[in-house]
């Protein structure tokens, strides 16, 4: 996969305890119930090879956690969560860390990655039909305001 041109200060790497913390500030920015550290933990303990952050000359400005999934019928890759620091969104990160975990869901044998997004969130809605993610069905009440989530589904081609 080809991913956009990451500037020479920018580096991709599986996350690390210690970046957690500025992880959680990221989410507090980024929605309306974040994850927590113990989420964040427990997501990096059960999937480290699927978790990764960007870092800017040191710093955290975007991460994404994933998970493998086997259902019975095959491998499929999971977006858990994604977040880019406000002042850094619509440059490509988003897209670089979606290109990331995607590439190691197919490393990984996933013949498929599913995600949910909040029916209300039309621009991560545009932004993963973007990436090739088609919306498949609507699961009422998903979010903890009761709010309806879609489920959106990019098949891999080999």
């Amino acid at each position: 996969m080809r991913g956009p041109m990451i500037p020479q200060h920018l580096t991709v790497r599986r996350t690390q305890s210690a970046d957690i913390p500025q992880i959680v500030a990221i989410e507090r920015e980024s929605f309306p119930d974040p994850w927590d550290e113990r989420m964040l933990y427990g997501a990096l303990a059960s999937y480290p090879g699927f978790f990764f952050v960007v870092r800017n000359d040191g710093d955290v400005i975007g991460f994404i956690a994933g998970g493998l999934e086997d259902t019975g019928d095959g491998l499929y890759g999971h977006i858990m969560n994604l977040a880019v620091a406000p002042q850094y969104r619509r440059r490509g990160i988003g897209t670089l860390l979606v290109q990331r975990l995607e590439q190691q869901f197919a490393l990984s044998g996933a013949a498929a990655v599913q995600l949910e997004v909040r029916v209300s969130n039309t621009g991560a809605r545009q932004f993963y039909r973007h990436l090739g993610y088609r919306e498949v069905f609507q699961v009422v009440g998903y979010y903890a305001n009761t709010e309806d989530a879609l489920v959106m589904m990019k098949q891999f081609r080999f």
